[in-house]
């Protein structure tokens, strides 16, 4: 009994260990950047705030990321004269391709360059996609790791309540 309760603490400890060293909880107030969009001139996202924000984080060699881009545009293309603004931040290392890709599916909404990865660093993302959703007050109220057909069902939902709000 005595060893039982010993392996018990130690695994205890052992799980407490873990979960200290996970990645923390991200803050409520989404972390400010200023990226070059495809255009040439600078996006900060502080001054977006009084919008909603949906940021997207892809790669154009990221299977997923190209999916799930046409679904994006269609809602930024409903929501945007709503007060909905949606940021794709391209990861790879030459915006050219990344260009090429957007104009490829066709996607209107701003594309961002993070060539350096500081703000995927910033938002501790290690999955592609990864998609934010900030409220009017510059809060993260949704993160979302990854892509699956539906997914944009989700992204609407969240968009239309905080339009609400």
């Amino acid at each position: 009994m005595r060893m039982i309760r010993s392996l018990a603490t130690v695994l205890l400890a052992a799980t407490f260990a873990l979960a200290a060293s996970a990645t923390p909880a991200p803050s409520p107030v989404a972390p400010d950047f200023t990226l070059r969009g495809a255009d040439g001139r600078n996006v900060r996202l502080e001054e977006l705030r009084g919008q909603v924000v949906l940021v997207n984080f892809w790669a154009t060699w990221c299977g997923p990321c190209r999916e799930e881009m046409p679904h994006l545009d269609t809602l930024y293309q409903k929501y945007r004269k709503s007060g909905f603004v949606l940021l794709g931040v391209n990861v790879d290392d030459d915006p050219k391709i990344a260009l090429a890709t957007a104009a490829k599916l066709n996607v209107s909404f701003p594309v961002l360059f993070d060539t350096d990865k500081k703000v995927s660093k910033l938002y501790d993302l290690n999955t592609m996609p990864s998609t934010v959703v900030i409220d009017r007050d510059g809060k993260m109220r949704f993160l979302h790791r990854g892509y699956r057909t539906g997914t944009e069902a989700d992204y609407e939902q969240q968009i239309r309540g905080l339009l609400k709000e």
